[in-house]
């Protein structure tokens, strides 16, 4: 009556009998159309990249992508689930980059834009068979048919129409701050991807330095840093206000530290007095270094409320161009920024003792010539996590540059309260990993110094800093069957305009021309 099973089960086979029926009936397909009118799940696939052979993780991340429009078609739902492809960003220039032996953008540019980008273009499906196979092997239901390329025209306009509602909304905007760089790559990173190249046990410098006050010669405040590269960049010195400092003799030296940092000190000592914070405000000391001096002045104390006496000395080391909280507090203070540093993380040719040395190489030059110039109080190593680049390995500089930015800091509430909405699996993960990200917030820096990516919609006037932004080809006069890329939409320029005058001057009658912003791509995984 009933069918006979076998005890030996060949599973393999089994599947194979199974993706078989499901292929034959269209299975997929008829239990999407079967449920046309019923309400919308919607799943876009977050792409992989098709340059690289997959492994098993992404089996398991496409494991859980199935899942839950299985699910929710079973409840009923209508979900069509698009498959996609990343076709641009870092990951497919470096596969052609180790393809041609090419090492960074100067030899990018030197091979040619254009012919990189159509590497670029050829490469990014190298492995589409290998990933199709395993799509149908392991079951994944998507439509692979009819998937995003975010190469695509089609799909790059819809980048720069979100981009022109962001500028829309004042939620765009160009800035000075200090990001995490790779050197290697020659490009900002986010927030996001910063995190994805953390590496522990790192070894790293950990020295105190003195900087002898310019009015009482053999007089130093001690300062603490694990970056001892940023220090011919120095600009500054910051103390806390509400910390008590302390003046010590040392033999024929006296220091001035924070009375809570004096387990710092090596050898006995003699406190001579104790100071108040605001009795340093203004001091000027010596600069370790006279390469590149600033125009304006520098080289004296001022007050943060970034200091503690956690670590460190309770005086605080400022170098504009290398620190988010340097930065800010010099752009506050008036202090010039400068930046001894090109962007290849290399010293420029005016700081002559360290010229063309990569940064971190040059720590224990810095150090062995501030020890021989009796400016170094103690050097030691010490062991903490360090930024690295996720893509090259690179180890990440944080360094000043004007970029592009998001500003996700004007919807952290919002972000917040959904983040709260949302059912963590695990639960510890609304409070924890998501809910310390976002309250730690910082606005989105998104723009890419690269070139296989979408060129971001900005152009800017000839003759003065106006800017526009566009949200679709037809606004530049030109069709989704163009390349958007670069080096083509470099060469598009806003139609002519007269340019408005300003209130109270005469009219300006020129013809004005806008270029856009060349040297920018955006890497939005929209």
């Amino acid at each position: 009556m009933f069918q006979e099973v076998s005890t030996r089960a060949n599973f393999p086979e089994m599947e194979k009998d199974v993706r078989r029926f499901w292929k034959e009936k269209d299975i997929f397909a008829r239990s999407v159309k079967q449920r046309e009118g019923r309400p919308f799940f919607v799943f876009y696939e977050g792409p992989p990249t098709a340059n690289g052979l997959p492994g098993i993780h992404h089996v398991l991340a496409r494991a859980m992508k199935d899942l839950f429009p299985r699910y929710k078609t079973m409840r009923g739902f209508h979900s069509e689930r698009k498959g996609g492809w990343d076709t641009h960003g870092l990951p497919v220039e470096i596969e052609v980059e180790k393809t041609l032996k090419l090492n960074g953008k100067q030899d990018i540019e030197r091979y040619g834009i254009e012919a990189f980008n159509k590497l670029c273009r050829q490469s990014v499906f190298e492995y589409i068979d290998e990933w199709a196979q395993m799509t149908e092997q392991m079951g994944f239901w998507v439509d692979l048919e009819h998937a995003y390329r975010t190469y695509d025209s089609s799909y790059m306009e819809s980048v720069w129409w979100i981009l022109k509602q962001l500028w829309d909304k004042q939620l765009l905007y160009q800035g000075f701050k200090v990001v995490p760089y790779c050197p290697h790559d020659a490009t900002p990173l986010s927030s996001h991807e910063l995190a994805l190249g953390y590496q522990d046990n790192i070894e790293d410098p950990s020295v105190y330095v003195k900087f002898e006050l310019e009015d009482e010669p053999k007089t130093y405040f001690l300062a603490w840093t694990t970056t001892p590269w940023t220090l011919p960049g120095n600009v500054a010195l910051a103390v806390g206000l509400d910390i008590p400092y302390v003046r010590v003799r040392q033999g024929d030296e006296r220091y001035i530290l924070a009375k809570a940092r004096l387990s710092i000190l090596q050898g006995d000592y003699e406190v001579e007095a104790e100071i108040d914070a605001r009795s340093l405000l203004g001091k000027r000391y010596k600069p370790l270094y006279r390469y590149l001096i600033p125009d304006k002045p520098a080289f004296f104390v001022v007050d943060a409320d970034f200091v503690s006496v956690e670590d460190g000395t309770g005086i605080v080391h400022t170098a504009a161009a290398y620190g988010v909280d340097d930065l800010e507090l010099c752009l506050k203070k008036g202090i010039p920024v400068r930046h001894v540093v090109d962007l290849q993380g290399r010293f420029k040719s005016e700081v002559e003792p360290f010229a063309g040395m990569f940064v971190k190489k040059a720590d224990p030059k810095i150090i062995e010539d501030l020890q021989q110039r009796g400016l170094m109080y103690r050097a030691e190593t010490i062991r903490h996590t360090y930024p690295f680049c996720w893509r090259c390995g690179t180890p990440l500089l944080y360094y000043a540059v004007t970029s592009w930015f998001i500003k996700t800091t004007a919807v952290k509430e919002q972000l917040l309260r959904n983040n709260n909405a949302v059912n963590w699996v695990p639960s510890y993960i609304k409070s924890g990993r998501m809910g310390n990200w976002l309250e730690t917030l910082v606005d989105w820096s998104l723009s890419r110094w690269r070139y296989w990516g979408t060129p971001l919609p900005v152009w800017v006037c000839e003759q003065c800093d106006e800017r526009r932004c566009v949200g679709s080809v037809a606004e530049l006069g030109l069709t989704l069957k163009d390349d958007l890329h670069r080096p083509y939409i470099d060469r598009v320029t806003l139609p002519e305009v007269r340019r408005r005058h300003a209130e109270g001057r005469r009219p300006d009658r020129r013809l004005v021309r806008f270029r856009r912003d060349a040297g920018r791509a955006v890497s939005l995984p929209l």
